[in-house]
């Protein structure tokens, strides 16, 4: 289990609520409750912090799977236009 060090602890917060976090496990939780009336809970991959939004983390998935897959701009990544010759 990583374990995230007390100095990173003492600056992140939780993106909804604005509270600390602690760590509980392999998550952080907010020390103040959201608009459900419970507390806040992101995930821990590979030692980083996930803190997104409840509400954004299905849309972050979503698109992780496009980048995977060749979706959406994959085509256009590499295709930039060429820089115009300076006029000196």
């Amino acid at each position: 289990m990583p374990k995230i060090s007390p100095d990173l602890l003492s600056v992140l917060r939780c993106p909804v609520t604005g509270s600390t976090l602690v760590q509980e496990g392999e998550e952080l939780v907010s020390t103040a409750a959201g608009q459900s009336g419970e507390k806040l809970r992101y995930a821990i991959e590979d030692g980083i912090p996930l803190l997104l939004p409840p509400e954004l983390v299905s849309a972050a998935n979503a698109a992780s799977s496009d980048q995977h897959d060749g979706g959406p701009g994959a085509a256009a990544a590499g295709s930039a236009a060429p820089r115009p010759a300076s006029a000196e």
